[in-house]
């Protein structure tokens, strides 16, 4: 069976958009064009590379591992180049959320950077972390986990409570901590439904037989702070969200911690090493 480069190419940018448009685009081809491209390789491979739930597209098992095998046949034909130009190396490529990079990550970098290390940044969620590192797109990823996967390397980072954030005039802002219980009949501020921190929060009510409702839903932390601060209703955050005077911090006590890991694949260089010791 004969893969053409190619082939191998479209598929790894579609993999890494997991979006027929943007990845169209970013090849200079029609969106239909890449649709043929894509079913001609399942059918010649024999095997699904993608699934669609809803409007997102996932990929399958054998779509991860052909995207790592086209990542890897990019990296190796490149780093055989250079051998015969002794061109510079690419830079590393690193992904995380926009929490880890706004509260986490900023001075880390910041360091690695002035020591003149060069770095490519990406935003991603968990889902959209693991997938980048498992399939060769990103070099290393930042992003909480409840429980780190067996097929990469996984080094624990940072560990931070996590914390209900009301108005200093809520009934709760004198308490030192918090236990769910003290939420009952509270309209909440969240996250959307198919963020993990929501499902968390759900399963964890739901668990303990409190009843709540939306006040509203808000992407991002600094959106939940702000809506809390403008007194729609308290939120549950990561522990490690910046808020204001206008706003109190409360642990709650029984609610896991949020752990954030540094992920990469077994198989590293020593520029990832570097990476690694420089952000843990």
């Amino acid at each position: 069976m004969e893969l053409i480069a190619e082939d191998l190419q479209a598929f790894a940018v579609f993999a890494r958009c997991r979006n027929f448009t943007r990845a169209a685009e970013e090849l200079h081809v029609s969106q239909p064009a890449l649709h043929v491209r894509i079913r001609k390789l399942e059918a010649r491979l024999g095997t699904q590379l993608y699934e669609k739930h809803g409007r997102q597209l996932f990929l399958t098992g054998a779509g991860e591992r052909l995207a790592a095998f086209a990542n890897d046949t990019r990296d190796r034909t490149a780093d055989f180049l250079r051998t015969l130009d002794a061109a510079p190396p690419r830079p590393l490529v690193l992904i995380a959320g926009s929490g880890a990079y706004l509260y986490l990550l900023g001075d880390r970098l910041r360091r690695y950077l002035a020591r003149g290390n060069e770095l490519r940044l990406r935003t991603g969620d968990a889902a959209e972390t693991l997938a980048a590192v498992r399939g060769g797109d990103a070099d290393a990823g930042v992003t909480a986990l409840g429980v780190p996967p067996d097929d990469l390397d996984c080094t624990l980072i940072a560990k931070f409570p996590q914390t209900l954030i009301v108005r200093n005039d809520h009934r709760l802002a004198g308490r030192r901590t918090v236990r769910l219980r003290d939420l009952q009949d509270e309209a909440l501020v969240v996250p959307p439904k198919d963020r993990p921190h929501r499902q968390q929060l759900e399963r964890s009510m739901l668990d303990q037989g409190i009843q709540w409702s939306v006040a509203v839903e808000a992407e991002g932390w600094e959106l939940l702070v702000q809506f809390v601060r403008l007194g729609i209703g308290p939120a549950v955050v990561n522990g490690s969200v910046k808020t204001t005077s206008a706003v109190r911090k409360i642990p709650v006590k029984d609610l896991p911690p949020i752990r954030y890991y540094l992920i990469t694949r077994s198989a590293r260089d020593s520029r990832v090493d570097a990476l690694r010791r420089a952000l843990t």
